[in-house]
C-alpha cells in the first residue's frame, strides 16, 4: 500500500470515482455532479486556490484505490483567527485502519512543511462548504451540501490520532403552521421593534443589488462565531452563481433597521432528491431527470441565518423563523425540513430549532489533531 500525489486528470477521476464504488449499495447515499467534483479541484474555476493550497491524495493497494483524503491550507481562517492550522478533506476509504492512519499522517506531514501545528477536518473545503462527519443519524439521506459518509468513518479517524474538536448539529421537523406560541412572539417582536422583514427581490437588477447587500451582512454577522471563514469577494459570487438557480425569491428573506442592513435567512429546495436520481450524470439523462424532479423535491433546508451584532436581541431571528415556516406550509409543495447546521454550543440556535419542533436526528464532528 502507498500514499501518492493527485497530480494528473487520471488520478482527479480515480479520486472523484472512489466513492462511487464505496458507496454503490448504500440507498442514503447521494452522488454529487461528476463536473462539479472536477470544478471543486480546478484552480482555474474555483476561487479557493486564489488564496490557499490543495492537495489530492490517493492510497493504492496494489495499483488498486483503496482510500482518498484532501490537505489544504486556508488563509483566511489564518489570517482571521490568527492560527496555524491546517485542513483535511474528502477523506473516503475502506475499513482498514493503516490505510487511514497513512491517509492522515500525509496529509499532516504535507500541512507541518508549510508551518501548520494543527491538523482539522474533514472540511470540503472549509466551513462554507459541505464540512464534519457524520456519527449520528445514518438511516437517510442528507440534505442539500450536507456530508454523508461510512459509520466506521469516526472509528478510523480516532485511531488515526484525531480527536472531538466541535459537533455540529441538524435538526429535521414536519413542514407545518408554526406553532401558536411561535406565532404570538413573532408578531410581539414586530410591534415591539423597529425592524422591516422583506424577500429577495424576483427582478434581476435589484436582485443583484439584495445579494450584495446579504453579503455584507455575512461579512459581520457571522464572524463571532467558532469555524467562521470570511469569504472573499470571488468566493462569495462563485457561490451565488452555484445556488441562484435553485434559490426561491420567496423563502429569502432580507431584514433592515431603518434602511440599514441587519440579517438574512436563506432557505433552499433539498436538491439532493435530485442529485440522487441524476447518479452524478448529466449526460445523457441526467438533465431530463433534474427537470422532471425539481418540482418534485419534498424538503426544504435552512440553511443559513444570520443577524449583525448591533442588531441581535430585537427577536429578529425568531421573526426569520416564523415567516420561512409560514411561507413553506402555505406553498403545498414541501413536507419536510432542515434546519442545519447548528453548533453544539450555539444554546440559542439550538433552543430555535427545538421551539419549532424539529428533532435533532443528526450529529456532524469537527477533528482536530496536533502534527
Amino acid at each position: 500500500m502507498k500514499i501518492v500525489p493527485v497530480k494528473t486528470k487520471k488520478d482527479l477521476k480515480k479520486f472523484i470515482k472512489l466513492p462511487f464504488q464505496l458507496y454503490k449499495d448504500d440507498p442514503n447515499w447521494v452522488a454529487p455532479l461528476i463536473i462539479d467534483q472536477k470544478h471543486m479541484f480546478n484552480s482555474q474555476k474555483n476561487p479557493y486556490y486564489q488564496h490557499s493550497e490543495v492537495q489530492p491524495f490517493l492510497a493504492l493497494r496494489n495499483n488498486k484505490v483503496v482510500g482518498r483524503i484532501t490537505a489544504h491550507t486556508n488563509t483566511q481562517h489564518n489570517k482571521f483567527h490568527e492560527d496555524k492550522v491546517g485542513f483535511f478533506g474528502f477523506f473516503e476509504g475502506e475499513n482498514d485502519e493503516k490505510t487511514a492512519k497513512a491517509l492522515v499522517d500525509t496529509a499532516s506531514q504535507w500541512l507541518k512543511k508549510r508551518g501548520k501545528n494543527v491538523l482539522r477536518g474533514p472540511m470540503n473545503l472549509s466551513t462554507n462548504d459541505e464540512c464534519g462527519l457524520l456519527i449520528e443519524g445514518f438511516d437517510t439521506p442528507p440534505y442539500i451540501m450536507m456530508p454523508y459518509n461510512k459509520k466506521y468513518y469516526q472509528d478510523l479517524l480516532v485511531k488515526a490520532g484525531l480527536a472531538k474538536s466541535m459537533d455540529l448539529f441538524a435538526y429535521n421537523s414536519p413542514v407545518t403552521p408554526p406553532p401558536e406560541r411561535i406565532k404570538r412572539l413573532a408578531q410581539r417582536v414586530m410591534k415591539r421593534n423597529n425592524f422591516t422583514i422583506r424577500t429577495l427581490s424576483k427582478d434581476k437588477k435589484n436582485r443583484r443589488k439584495d445579494i450584495e447587500t446579504v453579503f455584507r451582512i455575512y461579512s459581520k454577522a457571522w464572524e463571532r462565531n467558532w469555524g467562521f471563514v470570511p469569504l472573499t469577494k470571488a468566493e462569495f459570487d462563485h457561490l451565488v452563481d452555484t445556488l441562484l438557480p435553485i434559490v426561491l425569491p420567496e423563502m429569502v428573506f432580507i431584514a433592515e433597521v431603518e434602511n440599514e442592513p441587519a440579517g438574512f435567512c436563506l432557505t433552499i429546495p433539498d436538491y439532493n432528491y435530485v442529485l440522487q436520481k441524476m447518479k452524478g450524470k448529466i449526460l445523457p439523462f441526467g438533465w431530463l431527470k433534474a427537470l422532471y424532479y425539481k418540482n418534485k423535491i419534498p424538503g426544504l433546508r435552512v440553511i443559513t441565518m444570520g443577524v449583525v451584532k448591533e442588531f441581535q436581541n430585537r427577536g429578529i431571528d425568531i421573526v426569520f423563523y416564523y415567516n420561512s415556516y409560514k411561507k413553506a406550509y402555505e406553498m403545498k409543495r414541501f413536507v419536510d425540513s432542515e434546519l442545519s447546521w447548528i453548533l453544539e454550543t450555539n444554546d440559542m440556535m439550538n433552543r430555535i430549532g427545538r421551539s419549532l419542533g424539529g428533532k435533532k436526528y443528526k450529529t456532524y464532528r469537527i477533528f482536530d489533531k496536533k502534527i
